[in-house]
């Protein structure tokens, strides 16, 4: 299979430079920057971001996928993004916000992206994180919880929304605060 039908195959449809050396397992960069050249000048690839291609349109790619994807670690969606959609902030936020390893904000095309680091322990324990359409999503009791270790003082808009009693709990088990 050469190297555009192995491309074609792949179920994903983001990729960054390394993923596509991987792929078509090129080990010298001056090759792969040439092929990937030829990609884009062809329309086979087109360029998002510096080493971060696509297959398609970016118009055809969920833009918490496209996030997750740039982002290329470990994170879930958390924070504003989820309190916004649950209604417990009306603001509407202009960034779609993660937790992961790194902190870090970035655009693409018009959206902002925003990334808050957590430390390991935290960050890799699972409890109220759930996977949804490929990708993993706080839940309503662990976002608030997030972001009140990011922000003690937050102001929630719809508070009768919350379970306090539940996120004291998330808290302790997550690390956030120290059991008594």
């Amino acid at each position: 299979m050469n190297k555009y039908q192995t491309l074609l195959s792949q179920p994903h449809k983001l990729f960054h430079a390394s993923d596509l050396a991987l792929l078509w397992e090129i080990d010298n960069k001056d090759t792969l920057n040439m092929t990937l050249k030829r990609y884009v000048d062809r329309g086979i690839l087109r360029r998002i971001h510096k080493g971060f291609y696509t297959t398609t349109d970016l118009d055809h790619l969920d833009l918490i996928d496209l996030g997750f994807s740039y982002l290329h670690v470990y994170g879930y969606l958390s924070l504003e993004s989820i309190l916004v959609r649950e209604g417990v902030i009306f603001q509407e936020t202009p960034y779609i916000t993660f937790v992961s390893s790194k902190s870090t904000t970035f655009s693409i095309g018009e959206r902002v992206y925003k990334s808050r680091q957590l430390k390991d322990v935290c960050l890799l324990n699972t409890l109220g994180i759930e996977k949804v359409a490929g990708h993993y999503e706080a839940n309503l009791n662990r976002a608030v919880a997030d972001m009140l270790y990011y922000n003690p003082q937050y102001h929630f808009d719809a508070t009768s929304a919350i379970n306090f009693d539940a996120v004291a709990t998330f808290q302790k088990e997550i690390g956030y605060v120290k059991s008594e």
